[in-house]
C-alpha cells in the first residue's frame, strides 16, 4: 500500500456516500490496535493466565510472549494513514505502580494510552474529514477512578472533536462534518452513563469466533452477519484467528506472524472482497497484521457497491 495513500479516504469518497449513516459504510478497522510496541522488561499483563505469568519469570518466555503480543506492526500514525478507522483497544493499570496511569495492553504493557490519544489527536487535527471509532472493550486492574482518570485524559485529549451519544442511523460522515467532529468514543463499563460523548459497549457489538480453523472463522462471519441487528448499532466482523495455548506451545519460536496469519490472510482477504456494506451487510471489518495485505483498500472498495446500489435506486 502506498505511504499515506487512504489518509483521507472518508473525505475522499463520492459525496453521495457522505449521507449514508456510517453503520452503512465498510471500514477498515485493527485488532489489539496497541500492540505494535510491546515493552519487555514490564510485568506481564493482569490479562494472562496464572500458568503464563509463572513461566514469564523467565527472561526467555517474555521475549516468546512479545512475539505472540505483537499483532500490529504499524504505529497508530501509521495504521490511520493506511486507512484503519476502527481500534479494538485494551486497558490497563499498572499494579503496584504509583498514581493512576493508564497503559495499553495486551499480553505486556505497551504505551501510555495518553501517548497514543495524542498520536491520534495530531492526525486527526491534520486530516478534518476523517472519523475514527475508539473501542475501548477491555478493562484490566482498574478501579472507578482509574476509569474517572482515563475519561478525563479522553476528553482532554479530543475536546469538541468527541461525538456525543446519538441514534446511530443519524451519525454520516455530513453530520460530523457539520459539528466537526470526529471521534466516537465506545467504553465498555457502566460509568459511560454518566458522560454524553462515551457511547455504551453494546452500540458496537464486536462477535469472536475464537478458533483457529479459517473455514469455521468465515462461516462464524456470516452467521453473525445474518444476525446482525437492522437499525440502531454498528457492526463489527472480527477476521480474525485465535492462537490457542497449544498453539502458540508448537509455534512459540515462529511467532503468530509466521503462522496462523500469513498462511490464512489470502482466505479471509477473499471473503472480505465478495462482501457488500448497507442494512445487514459488513460495517468494520478487523484484521490482524493490517500491513501484510492491502486489507484496509480492499474494505474501503466495497464502499463503490452502495454507490451502485444507490444510483440504480435514484434512476428508476
Amino acid at each position: 500500500m502506498a505511504e499515506g495513500s487512504n489518509a483521507d479516504w472518508m473525505g475522499s469518497l463520492a459525496p453521495a456516500l457522505s449521507t449514508f449513516p456510517l453503520a452503512h459504510l465498510a471500514i477498515p478497522g485493527s485488532h489489539d490496535s496497541f500492540s505494535y510496541w510491546v515493552d519487555e522488561k514490564s510485568p506481564v499483563g493482569p490479562d494472562q493466565a496464572t500458568a503464563i505469568k509463572r513461566l514469564a519469570k523467565i527472561s526467555l518466555v517474555k521475549k516468546l510472549m512479545k512475539k505472540w503480543s505483537v499483532t500490529q506492526n504499524l504505529t497508530f500514525k501509521e495504521q490511520l494513514e493506511g486507512g484503519i478507522r476502527y481500534f479494538d483497544l485494551r486497558v490497563s493499570s499498572k499494579p503496584g505502580e504509583g498514581g493512576q496511569e493508564i497503559y495499553f495492553i495486551h499480553g505486556l504493557f505497551g504505551i501510555k494510552v495518553w501517548d497514543g490519544l495524542m498520536e491520534i489527536n495530531t492526525f486527526l487535527s491534520q486530516h478534518p474529514k476523517e472519523a475514527i471509532f475508539l473501542d475501548f472493550n477491555h478493562f484490566y486492574a482498574m478501579e472507578d477512578q482509574h476509569h474517572i482518570y482515563l475519561i478525563n485524559r479522553i476528553r482532554e485529549a479530543f475536546g469538541s472533536k468527541l461525538c456525543t451519544m446519538e441514534h446511530v442511523e443519524n451519525v454520516t460522515l455530513q453530520y460530523l462534518w457539520e459539528k466537526s467532529q470526529q471521534v466516537l468514543i465506545f467504553y465498555h463499563y457502566p460509568l459511560y452513563q454518566e458522560y454524553p460523548f462515551l457511547w455504551p459497549g453494546n452500540k458496537m457489538p464486536a462477535p469472536w469466533a475464537n478458533t483457529t480453523n479459517v473455514h469455521k472463522l468465515l462461516q462464524f462471519l456470516e452467521t453473525t452477519l445474518g444476525e446482525r441487528a437492522q437499525h440502531g448499532t454498528f457492526h463489527v466482523s472480527q477476521a480474525i484467528l485465535t492462537p490457542r495455548v497449544k498453539t502458540i506451545a508448537r509455534h512459540l519460536i515462529r511467532g503468530l506472524k509466521n503462522t496462523l496469519v500469513h498462511r490464512n490472510l489470502p482466505v479471509i482477504l477473499n471473503w472480505v472482497k465478495t462482501q457488500k456494506p448497507g442494512i445487514m451487510g459488513v460495517n468494520i471489518i478487523t484484521s490482524d497484521f493490517v500491513e501484510l495485505v492491502d486489507f484496509a483498500a480492499t474494505v474501503i472498495a466495497l464502499n463503490d457497491l452502495l454507490l451502485e446500489g444507490h444510483r440504480a435506486v435514484t434512476k428508476s
